[in-house]
């Protein structure tokens, strides 16, 4: 059976990335990038395709935790003859890619097994492994076409196409393994001194994470949220995957699998907006660079994600040779939906770039210009249907969602002129956003709920219309508005929390989903500001409920069966946590301030 996806936890040096289970086994590790062919598989298939597992034996987890404000991860173990500590992490350190995996014996003596399976492009191969000798010792290497993973620590001993060992440990002793990529012609590499690593480590991390701003109930998982979005953050180039894995399925044992390790423009720009809340402007302008050289070029290039450093070739292909998570097929690369035209993507950046504009960050000569480009492309498309927030793989619609973040890029553009004296053609622009909009209020609602549509041509709903209020084209406490959530929580609500849509609709695929978190962030965030804050807080403190024990969270959950579904960790989860949180602080201060007026004004009538 395959490990509970909510059972692992996250390692990053935010260039490449893992998972390691519960149990000590390091099912997931691409390297040199999170895009890159993994060496370690198992996550996707069996332990045949990849995975280093090391733990004491007979061992029990007492428990683990990321030490405070890292990913340095920290896991406590009881044998039956004594205690270890296992501190694992990825040294941020330019150049190279390191996972470093340190055990402790805490008391008695523990008898740590070891069994590595190198099978680099995802499982498919056995390298070549050797032992070299030089100056520092020995060491294993395995070669495999471009890629060569060395091995430092005490020696693991072949057997067959694995390497195995054991090591008594007694208290106060302990062992360190550090696996290194390079590439292969290249060669060896000097190992990394554990103890500075672990200290740089700790560094990098918690000196970034000393500076968020954060505080209400919920600052620790909001912390750890914001954590996981910089984990997700290219060091170099500043993309932001929207998850570090892939084929991670939403509906176990069928086709709704999906490679998310590339960077969508959508799930980027509400990232930045969550660390632009958090004081974390350098991010947000990380980012605002990486998708500047992205997109350059012709705006009807425009696609709606790249790859890390901006590739825009993301061919999708199938991995027969993998049976999947829970045996779901097909286990699929890259992403067609790449070719997609989803209409409501440049809405979101641009709104995205106008936040940054508020906090201060001016535009250059290149920034302006491609917005500019950006708005213009909305212009030319303005009548085109696109296949919504959701990547249906049917046919193309008018979806309202789409069209409201058409209209927000216009009205941004607008603004921008207006109110930035940034050059443009703002009367025209203007003009469209009219246009738009009395042709959504015409369109876009239902003749029988009063409330918002999913399409212009069907009644339904989906969870994508919470997220019109954020745009300001209406207000959360519009009747429009709170018709549309009195239908989204009618039909989509399952086991208390919200579906993305009906399946039975427009995506063009078989089978079924789970609740989809960022949803039922958006629900507390519409609770929140149309004053309904006892219901944001019920629903807030549940969905933290959903996180992992090490505040992780995957694309859905089901509350049902208590167990995450699809790609792990997800951003798109992780900023909606964010924004959920910050929204019912706000309202509550804002309560807060509300009552204190009445309080003084009542005390100074005479």
């Amino acid at each position: 059976m395959s490990t509970p996806i909510g059972d692992y936890a996250l390692l990053s040096d935010r260039r490449s990335s893992l998972l390691v289970s519960r149990t000590g086994s390091i099912d997931w590790l691409c390297l040199p990038r999170m895009d890159s062919a993994a060496v370690f598989s198992a996550l996707l298939g069996t332990e045949e395709h990849g995975r280093w597992l090391m733990a004491p034996r007979e061992g029990e987890v007492l428990g683990r935790h990321y030490e405070p404000g890292t990913f340095v991860l920290v896991t406590r173990w009881r044998t039956p003859t004594g205690e270890a500590e296992v501190t694992e992490f990825m040294p941020p350190v330019d150049g190279r890619s390191d996972l470093v995996r340190h055990v402790r014996c805490l008391s008695g003596t523990v008898q740590i097994d070891h069994e590595l399976v190198l099978r680099p492009n995802y499982g498919s191969t056995v390298p070549w492994v050797r032992r070299v000798h030089d100056d520092d010792g020995s060491y294993l290497e395995a070669i495999a076409g471009p890629d060569a993973y060395i091995l430092h620590g005490p020696r693991l001993e072949a057997a067959d196409t694995r390497h195995r060992g054991s090591f008594e440990l007694h208290a106060g002793h302990s062992h360190s393994w550090v696996l290194t990529w390079v590439p292969s012609h290249v060669g060896g590499c000097t190992p990394v001194d554990v103890r500075e690593a672990l200290r740089q480590t700790r560094q990098y991390w918690q000196d970034w994470s000393a500076q968020i701003e954060a505080g209400g109930s919920w600052a620790g998982v909001v912390r750890r949220s914001l954590l996981v979005l910089r984990a997700l953050t290219n060091d170099e180039t500043g993309g932001i995957v929207a998850a570090p894995t892939t084929s991670l399925p939403e509906d176990p044992g069928g086709e709704r699998n999906w490679d998310y390790r590339f960077c969508w423009l959508r799930d980027s720009a509400l990232t930045l907006e969550a660390l632009l809340l958090h004081g974390r402007t350098e991010g947000a302008l990380h980012w605002r660079n990486w998708l500047l050289r992205a997109v350059a070029g012709d705006p009807e290039d425009l696609q709606i994600m790249y790859g890390i450093a901006g590739e825009r070739e993301l061919p999708e292909r199938i991995l027969d040779h993998l049976p999947g998570y829970a045996d779901s097929r097909p286990v699929r690369v890259g992403n067609a939906a790449v070719n997609q035209f989803q209409a409501d993507v440049v809405g979101e950046v641009i709104i995205a770039l106008a936040k940054l504009r508020e906090a201060g960050v001016e535009e250059d000569d290149f920034s302006w210009p491609l917005q500019r480009a950006m708005i213009d492309h909305v212009v030319r498309h303005s009548d085109d249907k696109d296949q919504g927030l959701w990547e249906m793989r049917g046919d193309p619609h008018y979806f309202t969602h789409s069209r409201v973040m058409m209209w927000a890029a216009l009205d941004r553009g607008v603004r921008a002129c207006t109110d930035y004296g940034l050059p443009g053609p703002a009367r025209e622009w203007a003009a469209l956003r009219e246009r738009l909009r009395a042709e959504i209020l015409s369109k876009g609602i239902s003749a029988e709920t009063g409330g918002f549509t999913q399409t212009y041509d069907n009644a339904e709903v989906d969870a994508s219309l919470l997220q019109i209020p954020q745009t300001g084209f209406i207000a959360y406490d519009d009747p429009i508005m709170l018709a549309t959530v009195a239908q989204i929580e009618r039909d989509l609500t399952k086991h208390g929390l919200l579906l993305r849509y009906r399946t039975t609709g427009t995506d063009g695929l078989a089978g079924d989903e789970h609740p989809f978190l960022a949803c039922s962030f958006w629900l507390v965030e519409q609770y929140a500001k149309s004053g309904r804050i006892p219901e944001a807080y019920e629903l807030m403190d549940r969905l933290v409920e959903c996180t992992s024990e090490l505040g992780l969270l995957a694309e859905e959950y089901d509350p049902a069966g208590q167990f995450h579904i699809g790609n792990f960790p997800q951003a798109f989860s992780h900023l909606t946590l964010v924004r959920a949180a910050d929204a019912v602080l706000s309202a509550e201060i804002e309560q807060v301030g509300h009552a204190f007026n009445e309080t003084t004004t009542e005390q100074e009538t005479p």
